[in-house]
């Protein structure tokens, strides 16, 4: 039987210049000691004036086994 999954979506927001406000390791040893695993880094980007990325949040991604 194939092993089913839980997930858990935690976003840091980031200041006006692209700087995290949160300490993301802290948050992810946090979720470790609750029995999820890190999985991933996600980073939607957006285009604005004159063509500039900019990041305005990060989502951390965690899973664990059902």
């Amino acid at each position: 039987m194939a092993k089913k999954y839980e997930y858990e979506f935690v976003m840091i927001e980031t200041s006006l210049f692209g700087r995290v406000n949160h300490d993301y390791q802290e948050i992810i040893q946090d979720y470790a000691q609750k029995g999820w695993r890190f999985v991933q880094i996600f980073y939607p980007i957006s285009i604005g004036l004159f063509n500039r990325v900019s990041v305005q949040h990060y989502d951390l991604i965690f899973e664990r086994e059902l």
